[in-house]
């Protein structure tokens, strides 16, 4: 079975290196999948779900990421995130928390640099709640 080295990568540190079979990550223009021998592309990642398919099981890794560039050559997907993390060290009361705060903000903006870091905050929230559902539904 034919794979791809994966790396995922923050300023706190290194979330993630291994080999997979698949990866699914959030591009800024939809989410782009991603297998062994995949033309060379680099592009913005909005914040949300990564994926990664293992070759060992049929498990999923997820991770959540909030932002940042993404890599990909033909051997290799380097995920270079704004912040990330794994999405089981995720706290759903948390995002719901922070997604409530960041609608509460922008009710009460006073600037567009409000507007912008609550429109910033919201988007977070909503992906990490988005990434959290569906793996409640996948069951894993």
């Amino acid at each position: 079975m034919s794979t791809i080295h994966v790396d995922i990568v923050s300023a706190e540190g290194e979330i993630f290196s291994g080999e997979a079979t698949m990866v699914f990550a959030p591009a800024q223009q939809g989410e782009v999948g991603i297998a062994p021998n995949h033309a060379p592309l680099v592009t913005r990642l909005r914040p949300g779900g990564v994926r990664v398919q293992s070759p060992e099981s049929e498990e999923e890794l997820f991770f959540y990421v909030s932002g940042g560039l993404l890599e990909i050559q033909p051997k290799a997907v380097t995920v270079l995130a704004d912040s990330a993390a794994r999405a089981k060290d995720l706290d759903q009361a948390a995002a719901a928390e922070a997604k409530r705060r960041a609608e509460e903000l922008l009710t009460e903006r006073e600037s567009a640099i409000d507007l912008a870091h609550a429109q910033a905050e919201l988007a977070q929230a909503a992906a990490q709640l988005h990434l959290l559902d569906k793996i409640k539904k996948t069951g894993r």
